[in-house]
């Protein structure tokens, strides 16, 4: 079955590991997810956007799950990434979603409050645990799209309130990661000192940070050899996720390193072996470095294998 993140969460934070949330968009994706989640015996978030729901269907995508589930015995949680409004958050929790995201950080501080709390009320009264969002990621990504200019930290004394206020489950931060593949033009950084004030405020609501793909460079020099374009492509160090995981952030979400993984790996075969027209041919490629990259993150990067 299917869990919240609760249990998960409050394992984390009690003995120092982050939790991955993986974004998912078809079979491949699922099984390779499932499969290195099942061999790390770590427990694991898998997460859809609304595009990704708009692109592979509610049903499809749970069914799927449920199909990986009947295979393997390990903690899951199906989460709403990035929810634009309440209708979306809704629909998801009443096809099953455990959790949800209500991303409110494009509204002010007091409107976010109100549209989070609508969220929550409505979700807990099912069952489902929600995520909120207070601060602005600078990035693009699927439906995202924030300018560097606008980009916000979190300010630790809102977040108190904010989760006091709306009786969010979890927190999404911002301290300095962003979504999409290019996240830092100088040295990466990120702001640990504000979110240690965050923790020692509200020391046992689970932190996440979005925005936290390493741009695995293996896979980025990959695609661009065999015919991409992503110069100058950067994530965040494993080192950062690493300590950040260490400092008390539960919850860490990639999306950027599995879609380089899928990429790399099918512009390889085609570029290598052109007469192959099989998708099984190249799709497997792909599956097999996203199962690569997520057991990598799972056992030296986040902590969590062996939790479940």
């Amino acid at each position: 079955m299917l869990v919240t993140s609760k249990e998960m969460f409050k394992k984390s934070i009690e003995e120092k590991f982050a939790i991955g949330a993986f974004n998912i968009n078809n079979m491949e994706f699922v099984q390779a997810i499932l499969d290195a989640a099942a061999e790390e015996d770590s427990p694991v978030i898998l997460q859809t956007s609304a595009s990704a729901i708009k692109y592979a269907r509610i049903p499809y995508l749970r069914k799927m799950i449920e199909a990986g589930l009947e295979e393997h015995d390990i903690p899951v949680v199906l989460h709403l990434d990035h929810g634009p409004d309440f209708e979306t958050c809704k629909m998801c929790v009443d096809n099953g979603y455990t959790s949800v995201m209500f991303d409110g950080s494009k509204y002010d501080f007091e409107e976010n409050v109100r549209l989070t709390k609508e969220v929550v009320d409505y979700a807990h009264s099912k069952g489902a645990v929600v995520e909120a969002e207070l601060g602005k990621l600078a990035g693009v990504e699927d439906d995202v799209n924030v300018a560097d200019s606008d980009a916000m930290y979190t300010d630790p004394e809102q977040a108190k309130e904010f989760v006091e206020r709306t009786g969010c489950d979890s927190l999404a931060i911002a301290i300095g990661t962003s979504h999409g593949a290019y996240k830092f033009k100088g040295d990466a950084k990120l702001r640990f000192d504000i979110l240690e004030k965050i923790k020692a405020l509200i020391p046992n609501t689970p932190i996440v940070l979005h925005g936290a793909s390493t741009v695995i460079q293996e896979y980025v020099e990959m695609c661009n050899k065999y015919g991409g374009n992503m110069p100058g492509a950067k994530g965040v160090p494993d080192e950062m996720l690493h300590e950040a995981s260490l400092r008390g952030v539960s919850k860490i979400n990639v999306d950027t390193d599995l879609r380089l993984a899928m990429t790399g790996g099918i512009r390889k075969i085609f570029t290598e072996n052109p007469e192959v027209f099989d998708p099984r041919k190249y799709m497997g490629v792909g599956r097999d470095y996203i199962k690569d990259t997520v057991k990598h993150k799972m056992k030296d990067v986040f902590g969590c294998s062996g939790k479940a």
